[in-house]
């Protein structure tokens, strides 16, 4: 186990390129990156507490990672350490927690012998992020800003990663070109609310994005998730002038009921949010959306859940993040009254799932006989998988090595959920 550490991330890629950024400072210090559930030295377990189930996640992988080694180090950090560190400290064979900040500082910590070690940090300071390929990811997440000034009654999120700041536009060049040396042809730019950069550091998202389109090498670009009410006319023109951003955007929506985005506290009401994607369909008529949706809000009716299907039924959303409404701490919903009973949330969540599988089967199924450029991530069972320009899954069988390789494809067929083709001549 000598000089092993082993990673299990949970969540967002705001958390995965934290995790690379953690990966690297280990192998730096002369650490073998092992996988989990691999005796180490150190496990580290980057955590996510946007909902109960993930919480509940978080808790297995803790027992697992002991598990799996007892004589080495579990270190539990990011956001469910920094809202329950004292409910992890309770459980067997954690050595170290630390919070959203403090989890940069690991090694600081490392070394020292006392068990249940808490470091919970809540300054507000900003640590710069990116996948490396220590991580083997082939797709590189860039941090360009984290925490959130919103307070929507539902989410745990500023409190567990604080107030919006951001990285400079220098910086993130810098770190593109890092990147692409490293040999990422894509990047995605990446943070908790990315459409408030310009709040967090004076300068314009728009700016950012041409300094980064612009970098050398640079084959392809990809937003997270941007608010809606943060998408702006000029964002897109510089997106689509770029020549470089992908055909693909994912647009939180949480409800389809007015009354239910009022008691979120969501800023905008859903004619604001179909004007949106309206205004994304005139730059990218082709481009995929996915959405993020909560059904169970506290007092959600059968007929105000029938409107979010209604409405996600009726505008071109292709990939859907559906979640049961989760009871949070510090949150204005879990004060509420009239909380929807589990087995009608998973009724719904479950309604909601079937609607966007076959939204986006329809949607691949259209993809058929265009050319497209696939970009392969990893191989299994004979295949190489990747996406398209619009997220979609494609396999590939080949017995050439195939990752990290953008190649054109012209779709041929579905199988199962992966879109098949046939390479094009360059």
């Amino acid at each position: 186990m000598d000089k092993t550490v082993a990673f299990h991330t949970l969540g967002c890629r705001l958390n995965m390129s934290e995790t690379g950024s953690i990966a690297q400072g280990f192998v730096n210090r002369g650490y073998k990156v092992v996988e989990f559930g691999v005796p180490a030295e150190v496990t580290f377990i980057n955590t996510c507490t946007v909902t109960d189930g993930a919480d509940s996640t978080c808790r297995n992988l803790i027992r697992k990672a002991q598990k799996n080694s007892p004589a080495g180090k579990v270190v539990v950090a990011g956001c469910y350490a920094q809202m329950e560190a004292e409910a992890i400290k309770k459980m067997q064979g954690v050595d170290l927690i630390l919070g959203t900040n403090e989890k940069f500082k690991v090694f600081d910590y490392l070394d020292e012998d006392e068990a249940n070690q808490i470091n919970i940090d809540k300054s507000n300071e900003f640590w710069g992020a990116a996948t490396t390929t220590v991580d083997s990811h082939t797709r590189a997440f860039l941090k360009i800003q984290d925490g959130c000034n919103y307070i929507c009654s539902f989410c745990i999120i500023p409190f567990a990663r604080g107030r919006s700041r951001a990285i400079s536009v220098q910086e993130a060049i810098i770190q593109t070109k890092k990147l692409v040396s490293e040999g990422f042809k894509e990047i995605i730019l990446t943070g908790v609310n990315i459409g408030e950069y310009e709040s967090a550091s004076g300068e314009k998202l728009v700016e950012l994005v041409k300094g980064v389109v612009e970098v050398q090498g640079l084959k392809r670009l990809r937003l997270s998730s941007v608010e809606p009410n943060t998408i702006t006319r000029e964002l897109l023109e510089v997106l689509k002038a770029s020549g470089k951003y992908q055909d693909h955007f994912h647009i939180p929506l949480q409800s389809g009921n007015d009354e239910i985005l009022k008691s979120m506290r969501r800023k905008y009401d859903v004619a604001f949010y179909k004007k949106t994607i309206e205004l994304i369909k005139s730059y990218f008529p082709d481009a995929s959306i996915g959405a993020d949706t909560i059904v169970g809000y506290p007092g959600e009716t059968d007929k105000q859940f029938q409107e979010t299907f209604d409405l996600l039924s009726d505008l071109p959303i292709t990939h859907f993040h559906v979640f049961p409404y989760s009871k949070r701490k510090n949150t204005t919903a879990v004060k509420m009254e009239n909380h929807i009973q589990n087995d009608v949330k998973k009724q719904r969540v479950k309604t909601l799932i079937n609607l966007g599988e076959e939204k986006l089967a329809s949607f691949a199924k259209k993809m058929i006989g265009s050319e497209s450029l696939v970009l392969f991530e990893r191989e299994k069972d004979g295949y190489f998988h990747g996406y398209t320009s619009h997220y979609l899954k494609v396999r590939l069988r080949s017995d050439s090595n195939l990752k990290n390789e953008i190649l054109s494809l012209k779709l041929s067929a579905i199988e199962g959920t992966n879109l098949t083709g046939t390479p094009q001549a360059k």
